[in-house]
């Protein structure tokens, strides 16, 4: 494990002291709590930093495995708090409590390095209370909800969805780092997301439209399969520049980029064998990979997100020809954005004939469900509806 103690360290060009890993983590923990994005933060943070590749390492586990950890880390310490620290802080405590619990590092080292980067004003407090929590090594957790960190609303709304085991695995498996896969053309991406792009398939000389294509990673993996004429449309500008870099950079010549809005594709309707809405969802099933999320989504917003699901995947069937193949994904696990929805098109479509994928996907409703835990993968659902003839 790294040591990120950085006790004393001088910059290599010896202009002065130079913040450490934990420093670092600290900064970017705080920058989080201010409403930034972790994924985006810690990249500055660490590039402002003058840290060994070791060290840069341990910042970014101290700031994802932090973040995910919040709640676990903030039940360990307040139980020695006499009132609210100020959100420095709270930052240090959440950093300690993380070492001490989840990263298995030595009580002294935890603790000591761990003050140093404190307030000032409040290191003899940090240094107290991180020391309690490193004396008490198995605390008794209030809930299932807390051991694990998230919102009890979602543990209970995936308790409610999946069964108590499979959830609670679910979410244990979302509390560790994510593998990185990388695919045969340098493009990296889940293991799940290749095999949404493989269940949607492509075959010579067919069209392919991909209604919310950006960043393009199943896209591209459509296109770079049989010759097939793949469209990508993306509804923000900003992120249709992004896919087109990464058509670009992969030399993707068969993959038109267009910017516009799914539930009204500027696409010729009937014409496509194929289309695929990977559709914007609550992402409740990649929580590992974004450690902030669980913190920012809210119950309420998933019934919007549901409204613009069917309104996608309505469009969708408009833009396939007759005996072509929707293909509906989601990277969550709730029963709403998933079986629910496919009800929901049975009885707005009863034309449309599943197609169930086979493994690795579980059977859910009439599509495919990957939980995280079954193949150590990002959470997704798969539905594949063949039209009518």
């Amino acid at each position: 494990m790294p040591s990120g103690s950085g006790r004393g360290q001088r910059s290599r060009s010896g202009s002065g002291p130079r913040r450490d890993a934990r420093a670092v983590a600290a900064d970017a923990l705080l920058r989080v709590e201010h409403g930034a994005y972790a994924n985006l933060v810690l990249p500055h943070e660490l590039d402002r930093a003058d840290l060994s590749a070791q060290d840069r390492n341990f910042a970014t586990e101290l700031v994802y495995g932090t973040t995910r950890m919040r709640r676990a880390c903030d039940w360990l310490v307040d139980r020695y708090l006499m009132r609210a620290p100020d959100p420095a802080t709270r930052a240090a405590l959440r950093l300690g409590a993380y070492q001490l619990a989840f990263l298995g590092t030595p009580a002294h080292a935890a603790v000591g390095a761990t003050v140093e980067i404190a307030p000032r004003r409040t290191r003899g407090m940090v240094n107290a209370v991180l020391r309690r929590v490193a004396a008490d090594p198995e605390p008794g957790w209030p809930s299932v909800a807390v051991r694990l960190s998230y919102p009890d609303w979602l543990v209970d709304r995936l308790v409610a969805d999946l069964g108590m085991d499979d959830a609670v695995g679910a979410l244990e498996c979302m509390n560790t780092a994510p593998q990185v896969t990388v695919r045969a053309d340098g493009y990296v991406q889940d293991r799940a997301s290749q095999w949404v792009a493989a269940a949607a398939g492509a075959s010579t000389g067919e069209r392919i439209a991909d209604v919310c294509a950006a960043p393009g990673g199943k896209a591209t993996s459509l296109a770079a399969g049989e010759p097939a004429v793949v469209v990508g449309l993306e509804v923000r500008p900003a992120r249709a520049t992004l896919m087109a870099s990464n058509v670009a950079r992969l030399e993707v010549e068969n993959l038109a980029v267009v910017v516009g809005d799914g539930r009204r594709p500027p696409l010729r309707a009937g014409c496509f064998d194929r289309v695929l809405v990977d559709a914007p969802c609550s992402g409740l099933g990649v929580l590992r990979r974004r450690p902030d999320a669980r913190w920012r989504i809210q119950p309420g917003d998933i019934d919007g997100l549901v409204t613009l699901q069917q309104d996608l995947v309505s469009a969708a069937v408009g833009l396939v020809r007759p005996g072509g193949l929707v293909v509906y994904s989601v990277c969550t696990l709730t029963t709403v954005e998933t079986v629910a929805l496919d009800t929901w098109l049975e009885a707005d479509r009863p034309d449309l004939v599943a197609e169930p994928p086979g493994p690795p996907w579980r059977p859910s409703g009439r599509g495919g469900r990957l939980l995280p835990q079954d193949e150590d993968t990002d959470g997704m659902f798969v539905l594949r509806l063949r039209a009518g003839s």
